[in-house]
């Protein structure tokens, strides 16, 4: 739908409110309830047109802190919200190996370097998250039914209508706090399959500073990548 110039991509769901988002790649969403025709999608969305504006502004500011990651020596790359240096060796590595607070990689395997790096992430996370998982799922007495770590796209998780809860790869890439907010929050969608007032506060009895975290990834986040 446009709206004011802008591509906004609808998503009707069963809600009661209307929800506005600026995706990671900078398009533009909104979640909708399911009953609203176009006509008053557009006029509550023209009503909106400053604070998206506003908020578009502040996506373009915080992208500058983006990166171009090369796989060459001396290249930094996230991890657990620190980074390290990658040495390319001649020594015969399994994939992307981290030591001695560096990466190392064989020179040989440079030309699939972001593969190798994906399935780091992938690994580490997948051993990282189910502990997490097991920790808060019982203050939150809710139990996921299938955790899966991928590519995502814009969401750095999600939450299914079937409780299959899943984690972007590059999670790996956030301070383990974070990573407990993220974890935290797409558990509390068990609960509440929105972002209304007792979604928060069920995430705010568990992570009372879950604000520090959001803004971490507000920041940092266009960081996680390759």
């Amino acid at each position: 739908m446009i709206v004011s110039g802008l591509d906004i991509v609808i998503q009707k769901s069963e809600r009661k409110t209307v929800s506005i988002y600026i995706e990671r790649d900078g398009t533009v969403s909104a979640r909708v309830p399911e009953k609203l025709k176009d006509e008053e999608i557009r006029d509550i969305l023209k009503a909106k047109e400053y604070q998206i504006f506003k908020n578009l502004a502040e996506w373009e500011q915080l992208n500058e802190n983006a990166v171009e990651r090369e796989y060459v020596n001396g290249q930094s790359f996230l991890y657990l919200g620190r980074n390290y240096r990658l040495k390319l060796v001649d020594e015969k590595l399994e994939g992307v190996q981290f030591k001695k607070n560096a990466f190392f990689l064989n020179k040989l395997d440079k030309h699939k370097a972001k593969e190798l790096f994906v399935k780091f992430y992938k690994d580490k996370l997948n051993s990282k998250i189910h502990p997490i998982i097991e920790r808060y799922k019982n203050q939150l007495g809710v139990e996921p039914n299938e955790i899966k770590v991928m590519e995502l796209q814009n969401r750095w998780a999600s939450c299914m209508t079937n409780g299959n809860v899943n984690f972007h790869w590059k999670c790996a890439m956030a301070p383990i706090d974070v990573l407990h907010y993220i974890v935290v929050h797409e558990l509390a969608h068990l609960i509440y399959n929105n972002h209304s007032q007792a979604f928060w506060n069920e995430v705010d009895k568990i992570l009372p500073n879950y604000d520090e975290q959001v803004n971490w990834l507000k920041i940092n986040g266009v960081g996680m990548d390759l």
